[in-house]
């Protein structure tokens, strides 16, 4: 896991939300991925484990970004202005419309980002 692994992840995830025709916001989407994983691969690197992403499209229209780590300490969110540390995370909690973690049975956490349903087209006059 290197840094390089976030580049990677932004343009699989562009890609695959385009391929589903996902009608969200792309760009915001692939910003909370590389945030995520960027993250996790800065905090969440242990020799031999990899970690995951996986997108998950909802019946709403909505999206779920999961990234797994081996590391189970959570991640610590920046609340006001100053150092670097879990500005990131400000930016995902922003974007999303729920920002969690939880650890996983077999080893490490998960940080979960759901994205809400793109309003509805307007219609009428």
């Amino acid at each position: 896991m290197t840094l390089r692994c976030v580049r990677l992840a932004r343009l699989q995830a562009r890609r695959r939300l385009t391929m589903w025709q996902w009608t969200g916001d792309i760009d915001d989407a692939v910003l909370i991925v590389s945030e995520l994983v960027a993250n996790a691969v800065q905090h969440g690197r242990v020799v031999g484990h990899e970690l995951w992403l996986r997108l998950t499209e909802l019946e709403d229209g909505g999206l779920v970004v999961e990234v797994s780590d081996p590391v189970r300490v959570f991640p610590e969110v920046a609340e006001g202005p100053g150092g670097e540390s879990g500005r990131g995370l400000l930016v995902v909690r922003q974007l999303t419309r729920e920002l969690g973690w939880f650890h996983r049975a077999d080893v490490g956490k998960t940080v979960r980002a759901r994205l809400a349903a793109p309003p509805p087209p307007r219609t009428g006059c």
